[in-house]
């Protein structure tokens, strides 16, 4: 899965004081693109490719690679051979190292939260970095903010050797399937999202809900927590046509895969269909 990039390991420790090397990574994001090369590779830029910019902030290492966000409000020098693409469309490129995708997404996660919160939201003045750890701070108010993570759960569903797969209605024409998911809500348990989600989007009841793995997913800047669970009651399914455009129970021999191993969704449909135990 995505942060499975053993044996290299990310260190997220904020170090304020870091300062990019030639080789180090920038991320520079605009618009709901991302600057890459468009050769083969699709790698991201070096600092000295940027032709060393101002304004790079420390995001963390992974390996012996250092990785930073450029936040500078004026265009750098864009090197020969760059571009901006959209952020959705780095996913779909085969030549992505599990390593640089991970990084992407968790510089994604982070390079979010930087542009929306250039502001304090208890007094609207403007906010700067932290020196001691990774936060915004109002030098007016003394507010501060931290990274924003939202909880999230998957759920596998399942009732009678089949599990429970649905197509988001905001994506009906991919081939492949997914899972119930949803975020948690305040006051509410992760076992209670589970047992919500399931009945918003399709109408049925679960029961003997069991934990199996957590994953972070930076393109919606949360914390996903994957449950399966039995099924408690009738399998007639009343779908939320404005959430889904299909949800179904599926044999192992039915449940289609997605493209790629990077997300907890589809390491839980594999496990199912590989006959592992749920």
């Amino acid at each position: 899965m995505i942060q499975d990039i053993a044996p290299k390991r990310l260190d997220n420790q904020y170090k304020p004081d870091a300062a990019p090397q030639d080789d180090s990574v920038v991320f520079y994001f605009r618009d709901g693109k991302v600057l890459v090369r468009q050769d083969e590779g699709k790698l991201f830029p070096t600092y000295a490719q940027l032709q060393r910019p101002q304004d790079c902030v420390y995001l963390f290492t992974i390996g012996r690679k250092a990785f930073f966000l450029l936040l500078s409000a004026e265009d750098p020098v864009i090197p020969a051979g760059f571009d901006f693409e959209p952020v959705r469309s780095i996913r779909s490129n085969k030549e992505a190292k599990l390593p640089s995708f991970y990084a992407f997404y968790t510089a994604l996660h982070l390079s979010g939260w930087y542009r929306v919160n250039r502001f304090c939201g208890a007094c609207g003045q403007q906010t700067v970095l932290d020196t001691k750890e990774r936060a915004l701070r109002c030098t007016h108010c003394g507010n501060i903010i931290y990274p924003r993570i939202n909880p999230a759960v998957i759920v596998g569903v399942l009732h009678d050797g089949k599990i429970l797969v649905t197509k988001y209605a905001r994506n009906a024409e991919v081939p492949y399937y997914a899972l119930i998911a949803g975020f948690t809500e305040i006051g509410e348990t992760l076992e209670e999202t589970v047992k919500r989600e399931v009945m918003e989007e399709t109408g049925l009841h679960v029961k003997n809900i069991r934990y199996y793995k957590s994953q972070p997913w930076g393109s919606a800047a949360d914390i996903l927590a994957g449950f399966y669970c039995d099924l408690d009651g009738s399998p007639e399914i009343h779908m939320d046509r404005q959430e889904l455009s299909r949800a179904l129970w599926a044999s192992p021999a039915d449940v289609i895969l997605q493209p790629d191993d990077w997300s907890l969704t589809n390491e839980m449909m594999q496990r199912f269909k590989e006959g592992k135990p749920c």
